[in-house]
Parts: C-alpha cells; structure tokens; sequence
C-alpha cells in the first residue's frame, strides 16, 4: 500500500510538472519581452512588427517603400521567440495580429489602420512629411 502510495505522490509532481510547463514562460521572460518591444519602439522613428510570408504585412511595408521611409522590421517568424514577442504585443496594444505599426513611439495599427492613415494624408503628418509631391 506504501508504495502505491509514492507511485501515486510522484504522478502527481509530475503533473504539476507538466502543467508549470504549459503555463507559457515565467514572468521574468514575458518582462524581457515586453522590455524588448518598447526599446524597439522607442528606438526607431518607424517598426513594424511582421511575419515574413504576411501579405498584410508585406502591404503595411510598400507604404513606408512608397513614402521612401525605411521602418525596422521584426519579422516574428524568423525569430525563436517570436511567439513570445507576439504574446507581449498582444497585451501591451489588444491585438495579436500582424502587422502592428508603430511611428514615433506611438502605437498606429494594423495593415488597414497604415493604409488609411496614407490615404488620408495622417501618416504624413506623423512622419512629419509636408506632402506626396515631397516624395
């Protein structure tokens, strides 16, 4: 009966293994990766957080190639901890989608959000471009 017992107690520590490990990472590594998305936003006028194969994403780009603005890309799928940065993106602004834009700092949007604030002449502004005739 004893030893039953102990089978019974070390399955169920490797239960609670189990399940810490499905949890996500521990709060330290979700820190760090918030950490690293507000240094890459703070650190460029333009980041576009993206997925290499994305046409939403490959869309959100050609405005910033059309504007002649080169954004710094982080392209989630090439990195290993690019779920976890999708993860802290999906906190810090709602969304888990990609892309997700931001200029100066401030958090602007998807593809759609980025095409329609072209179009409408506010990511002009923002980028402190006087016009299209500028280009």
């Amino acid at each position: 009966m004893a030893a039953a017992g102990r089978r019974l107690g070390l399955t169920a520590v490797a239960l609670l293994a189990v399940a810490a490990s499905l949890l996500g990472p521990p709060v330290a590594s979700a820190a760090k990766r918030v950490s690293f998305v507000k240094k890459a936003v703070s650190s460029h006028d333009i980041v576009i957080f993206s997925k290499s194969y994305c046409p939403y994403c490959k869309r959100a780009k050609t405005v910033f190639k059309e504007l002649k603005k080169e954004p710094y890309v982080v392209e989630l799928d090439q990195r290993e901890d690019g779920p976890e940065i999708q993860d802290a993106l999906s906190d810090m602004v709602g969304r888990r989608t990609v892309p997700q834009v931001f200029i100066h700092g401030k958090h602007l949007g998807g593809s759609d959000d980025t095409v329609e604030a072209y179009e409408s002449g506010k990511l002009l502004t923002l980028l402190g471009i006087d016009k299209k005739d500028d280009l």
